[in-house]
This record gives structure tokens, sequence and C-alpha cells, in this order.
């Protein structure tokens, strides 16, 4: 079975040095999609305006598979206004 890594990368990095091993690249989407979704509902109120996130999925030799990434972008209405 492979064994896939979810590193994060939000100003605080998080290397997974252990990694997950699951049947398959389509299983390791949907996990990845799952935890990405849990980590930033827990660090919602610390993400700001133009703030960058992305966690990297990786097999065994680091080779990244895929990739997520999350912007928070303001439009122009607010660039007058404190992030």
């Amino acid at each position: 079975m492979p064994r896939f890594q979810f590193n994060v990368y939000d100003g605080n990095d998080s290397l997974d040095t252990e990694g997950t091993d699951l049947p398959d690249l389509r299983t390791a989407q949907i996990e990845a999609i799952a935890m990405a979704g849990g980590i930033l509902r827990e660090r919602a109120r610390f993400i700001r305006l133009d703030d960058d996130w992305r966690m990297e999925v990786t097999d065994d030799t680091g080779l990244i598979l895929f990739r997520l990434d999350f912007q928070i972008v303001g439009s122009a209405a607010i660039s007058g206004q404190k992030k």
C-alpha cells in the first residue's frame, strides 16, 4: 500500500514525517481535502487577508503528487481598509 505525506506550509510549516498508508491517489486526495478543512477550521481566527496556505501531498520519495492552495485575497473595494 502506498504511503503519502501531507505537508502543510502556512508560516508555521508542518512536515509529515510519518506519512499515511492509503490504497490509492484518489483516497489521498479525499484525505487531503478533509484534513485541510479541519486545519483551516481550527486556525480560522488566525488567518488574515493575503495569507497563503498550502498542503503538498508527496509519495515516500518526496515527489509532490498534488497540492491544495488557499489564499484570502481582498477586493479593490477594501484596499484602503485595515487588514
